[in-house]
């Protein structure tokens, strides 16, 4: 047998609907004068804070090189599942302190989360969240970032890493 929960009596007051009917009102007319802040979108762009996690990117050092090693730790860490990596031999015999680079490298970025894991597991720097939040494409292959698309959203970061150089 269910439990029979007994309703309280509104006082006559309370059934008039009226103190509630006027605190919405208040708070209407409260709300409409203040400062508008809906953004034009296309027009206007908003501020995102220097710790706003975006698109991930990939960057190349200081000489144009690429810093990626291949070491694969941000594919394995990546909850989704959204990087895939194809290591491959950098053929540059100057070069004894790299010995792999990636051949391929792809983020789909309708799997990606926005995690930062891959940013903070990356031993050499090369990945970074970046402030691009504007991804769109006509169909899914298009959101799939390859490496030219990931080091045009990345570009060029001045660090201390250096690799090339051993140190």
């Amino acid at each position: 047998m269910g439990k029979v929960v007994e309703r309280p009596k509104l006082t006559w007051y309370q059934q008039l609907y009226l103190p509630q009917i006027v605190q919405g009102l208040g708070m209407t007319w409260r709300q409409m004068f203040k400062p508008n802040i809906t953004v034009q979108y296309p027009e206007e762009r908003q501020e995102f804070f220097d710790d706003y996690r975006g698109a991930p990117g990939l960057v190349k050092d200081q000489e144009g090189r690429e810093k990626c090693v291949s070491c694969q730790l941000c594919e394995f860490i990546c909850p989704p599942k959204a990087i895939v990596i194809v290591p491959g031999e950098i053929g540059d015999p100057e070069n004894e302190n790299v010995e792999k680079g990636p051949d391929e490298f792809y983020i789909d970025m309708l799997r990606c989360i926005y995690c930062g894991y891959c940013e903070e597991v990356c031993p050499e720097e090369a990945i970074f969240m970046t402030g691009v939040y504007e991804l769109n494409g006509a169909t899914r292959a298009e959101l799939v970032h390859d490496k030219q698309k990931l080091y045009e959203i990345g570009g060029t970061r001045i660090d201390s890493i250096q690799k090339w150089k051993g140190k």
